[in-house]
């Protein structure tokens, strides 16, 4: 399956149960919102997990462009991206976990066709003063799915305060022979679905009160799937990342995690940049020049030559549409189309300002390095005198060891 033709399984397939579709966000919170980007699917919706009636209803369904700054220190294996798409459902207070696991089973193994033995789930097997979630183990075990009780792992929350509760997490075996041991015990099992029963929030101080509704929230990576789906082990080989995979390889000639996480960091920017985000130095410019950063870092490794104005600007459009940020098959009517060519100057004129950054940057981490190991004192001179943050610091160090 396209990514398009499995948005479009899985948006029917909610349809026929009643769900409406709910709007897909920015990934730029609205104004008043503490978080930096669109982490999950639940983000905008968490005003109505809290009891607010929603003008859709109760039950929703979508596809939402996320990033999560959280797995870039692991971006570079096969699996995990920065910014990715979450197809989503909700029942906002009205039907239950079995309902919510037996639906989604219904559509892994008669839509999306995947067999009943290369599926595992694991729940919420009790912790932290509460019970183990008996439910959903016991639905499990009556569709035919082995079942693996876990503690936090299995206790969903999108930040340290907020909407949380149990979950079930649904593993598709991705190995060569048959299903062995568990999802905790091997990594050949690739977790593509969570089903989070949000029952509580947890305040600033740990405390746990009811909330007014029980929600159920579910979120599924589809790139994920994609390759799930393909018998592949690796996201990088799907319809939203081959063409970047083949550009970088082919034009600069990355391999392995190099090859990834310039590909990875590349396509985000794009994103983050069709959502109106420029570089800075503060919140949610400065993660995107750490994306940039990061990549020109690689980039330079082995040939300081080579420039992202190598790029064409017709893959820029393209990820826009794939993230439906321009107007294309799959897109909702009325987007504006994102200028490809103030995006692409953006990215070059970026690069500009980070050699000049090195070019300046060099010369004072040596002369305070010739001193001896740097202190945090170091840093925030280099910091606030010079504009060097720290990460680019110890990467000129490193560079120089």
């Amino acid at each position: 399956m396209t990514p398009d033709e499995i948005i479009r399984t899985f948006l029917d397939h909610y349809r026929r149960h009643g769900h409406q579709p709910a709007p897909e966000s920015s990934l730029v919170p609205p104004p008043g919102d503490p978080v930096l980007f669109t982490t999950s699917g639940m983000h905008p919706l968490t005003p109505y997990l809290l009891g607010r009636p929603h003008p859709g209803g109760r039950r929703l369904a979508n596809v939402q462009r996320c990033l999560r700054t959280t797995d870039l220190d692991e971006v570079g294996d096969s699996t995990h991206l920065t910014v990715f798409q979450m197809l989503g459902s909700w029942s906002l207070g009205d039907y239950d976990i079995a309902t919510s696991l037996r639906w989604g089973f219904d559509l892994l193994t008669g839509g999306f066709g995947i067999p009943v033995g290369r599926l595992h789930a694991t729940v919420f097997g009790g912790g932290s003063g509460e019970g183990p979630d008996d439910t959903a183990r016991d639905t499990w075990t009556a569709l035919g799915v082995p079942v693996e009780a876990l503690g936090a792992d299995n206790w969903w929350s999108n930040g340290p305060t907020g909407p949380c509760g149990p979950d079930s997490e649904i593993f598709v075996w991705t190995g060569d022979g048959p299903p062995t041991g568990t999802p905790s015990t091997d990594t050949r099992w690739v977790e593509v679905w969570n089903h989070v029963q949000m029952r509580y929030h947890r305040h600033p101080d740990g405390r746990l009160t009811p909330l007014p509704l029980s929600s159920i929230d579910t979120g599924m990576g589809l790139e994920r799937l994609e390759m799930v789906l393909r018998g592949d082990r690796s996201v990088f080989t799907g319809d939203g990342l081959r063409r970047w995979v083949d550009e970088v390889r082919d034009r600069w000639g990355l391999h392995g995690e190099d090859l990834r996480v310039v590909s990875d960091h590349l396509r985000s920017a794009v994103v983050v940049l069709g959502d109106g985000v420029r570089p800075g130095n503060t919140g949610r410019g400065y993660v995107l020049r750490r994306l940039l950063r990061r990549t020109l870092t690689v980039l330079w490794r082995d040939d300081p030559a080579r420039t992202l104005d190598d790029l064409p600007p017709e893959l820029y459009a393209d990820t826009l549409r794939h993230f439906r940020q321009m107007p294309g098959p799959s897109t909702p009517p009325g987007e504006q189309p994102v200028d490809v060519g103030s995006l692409h100057a953006t990215l070059v004129d970026e690069e500009r300002r980070f050699r000049g950054l090195l070019r300046r940057g060099r010369p004072l981490v040596d002369r305070v390095r010739a001193r001896g190991p740097l202190t945090e004192r170091d840093y925030h001179w280099l910091h606030d005198t010079h504009g060097l943050p720290r990460d680019l610091v110890d990467g000129l160090l490193a560079e120089a060891s």
